[in-house]
């Protein structure tokens, strides 16, 4: 079996992500809003790409991609855009960190 389809998981994840840093900095809090809600529901159609990656690992692997950690970092960056959709202007928020590490 192919890594290809793992790649392109992390791939499609970090571009999504890096597009937030890529924003002009004077777009209007309503474009901003639209983008932002356009990231978070491509971040959860990104869960369809990862379970097919991981229906095609190679389950005698003696290192695996961990894909409930992806999962829930995934759902960890969507809860986070949400909260700041809906949270008031200038309320400060604490977070859980990325595990970021998807090797074992």
């Amino acid at each position: 079996m192919s890594p290809e389809p793992t790649r392109n998981v992390l791939f499609l994840s970090l571009a999504l992500l890096g597009a937030l840093t890529g924003a002009p900095a004077r777009a209007d809090s309503d474009a901003e809003r639209a983008a932002l809600a356009r990231l978070a529901h491509e971040i959860q159609a990104l869960g369809a790409l990862v379970e097919e990656a991981e229906r095609q690992a190679p389950a005698d692997a003696r290192i695996r991609f961990q894909y409930g950690w992806l999962r829930a970092d995934l759902r960890r960056v969507r809860a986070g855009i949400a909260e700041h959709l809906n949270a008031p202007p200038g309320e400060p928020r604490s977070f859980e960190p990325l595990q970021g590490d998807y090797r074992r």
